[in-house]
């Protein structure tokens, strides 16, 4: 696996392991839906939380969180409404960013609750 991979992964287990401690329930990690993936789907409170996670070595190229594009909103999106759908869930659904800067033991956790809304509408 690549070393950039690599960190992703750590991170993903930092964000797991800090949801867990906060009281969320880990439903999934890295949930699929064709070509799309969820990082963490988690549920808390009688909602499904679908975290993002991104890790940085550090800020020198911007924040974490400001990798996560309009496109790959949209992506997010369409993964938790294919996750409800397999599912069958009726939860009210909320997506948050969960920010990993630095390594090991000075990692430094972010959790950004209701990061963004949905921006895809039904008809």
């Amino acid at each position: 696996m690549a070393e950039h991979n690599e960190y992703g992964h750590t991170g993903e287990e930092l964000a797991v392991d800090y949801l867990r401690q906060q009281g969320y329930t880990i439903l999934d990690v890295n949930w699929r839906s064709g070509h799309r993936e969820i990082d963490i789907v988690a549920e808390k409170e009688e909602c499904l939380v679908i975290v993002e996670v991104k890790s940085r070595r550090n800020t020198d190229y911007g924040r974490p969180e400001d990798a996560v594009s309009s496109r790959k909103i949209r992506r997010i999106v369409l993964a938790a409404d294919a996750y409800v759908r397999c599912f069958k869930l009726d939860l009210p659904v909320r997506y948050d960013i969960i920010t990993v800067t630095g390594r090991g033991s000075n990692a430094r956790i972010e959790h950004i609750e209701d990061a963004f809304r949905s921006p895809v509408w039904y008809r």
